[in-house]
């Protein structure tokens, strides 16, 4: 007896996303936690997970790739742009530690927040606001950089004036030779950024989807609502908006590296993200499971080794 048995009937009876395939995503989940690793014949040949044995080192290693990334940038006297998420956070501590340790100024990083809180118009918080994005990033990685930062002028945020203007800006980089190096989280429901899975639903093919470069209040669904709940507002759901601000496929599919990052533990055994990092590894490319495109392009996934599993029933 299980969700699969139960759910004909019940209130989550059309609840999920329509192009969700439950009994696919159960498989991913139902596999040996010493598999997690084993590669896919969709992954890109320089794609890799890399498990980290605890929620400190997930910090320490993904920290150190953002730096070291923004380094070699510097070596090789090039420009690069990142585009940079709001969750997971604990590596920017170690990516500021990093870069401090070596000198490495970044007058030649440009960055691109990739989402932000927003009303059903695309207007977003003010920017000095706790809980605003904004405010998160001055915190904990542009601030704390100190004379070593990436100017003001290169840091882009997904307001409402800002975000129609990412895919020229992007493009105009890249055409001087910038590489493109994309981070990112996991959502509960596969999302990147805030590119949620309904979103397919709009679109008669994967190339038109892909095609998406960015959306101004993005209808979030209900699980994504719950995770921010639990994640980032101490379990307020009222203070959750259920709209944002998001780059789309048309972006985030076009990096020449990925550095990804899942830390969902939360202590006694609960995990919120062991699903989602199983399915982005196993389902295959499908614009249903936005996560799932993931693993085909180069680059690595950081993830806590807790979230491989065994993902199974445990009472609290």
């Amino acid at each position: 007896m299980d969700l699969l048995s139960t759910i004909k009937g019940s209130m989550l009876e059309g609840f999920f996303p329509a192009g969700w395939d439950l009994k696919k995503i159960d498989k991913c989940c139902s596999n040996p936690p010493d598999a997690i690793t084993e590669r896919q014949k969709w992954w890109h040949k320089d794609f890799a997970p890399v498990p980290c044995g605890t929620v400190e080192d997930f910090d320490t290693m993904m920290g150190h790739e953002i730096a070291l990334q923004i380094k070699k940038s510097k070596d090789d006297k090039k420009e690069v742009i990142f585009i940079l998420p709001v969750g997971p956070m604990g590596m920017y501590r170690w990516a500021v530690y990093f870069l401090k340790e070596w000198d490495i100024e970044c007058g030649h990083v440009h960055g691109f927040n990739m989402d932000e809180w927003s009303d059903e118009k695309g207007n977003t918080l003010p920017s000095d606001e706790p809980g605003a994005f904004q405010d998160a990033m001055g915190k904990a990685f542009y601030g704390p950089l100190g004379k070593l930062t990436i100017p003001k002028s290169q840091r882009h945020f997904a307001v409402r004036e800002q975000l129609p203007k990412y895919p020229q800006e992007i493009a105009s980089l890249r055409k001087r030779g910038a590489r493109l190096i994309v981070v990112f989280g996991i959502g509960r429901v596969f999302h990147i950024a805030f590119w949620e899975p309904h979103f397919a639903g709009e679109f008669k093919s994967v190339e038109e989807w892909k095609s998406q470069e960015y959306r101004l209040g993005a209808k979030l669904h209900p699980l994504t609502i719950e995770q921010n709940a639990i994640t980032s507002f101490k379990s307020r759901t009222t203070l959750v908006p259920c709209y944002a601000n998001s780059i789309g496929p048309g972006l985030f599919l076009k990096a020449d590296y990925i550095i990804g990052g899942c830390d969902g533990i939360m202590g006694r055994d609960m995990l919120w993200q062991g699903m989602s990092l199983w399915v982005a590894l196993r389902y295959g490319p499908d614009m249903w499971v936005p996560a799932s495109f993931m693993p085909t392009l180069p680059g690595k996934l950081f993830f806590v080794q807790e979230l491989a599993g065994p993902l199974q029933a445990e009472c609290h």
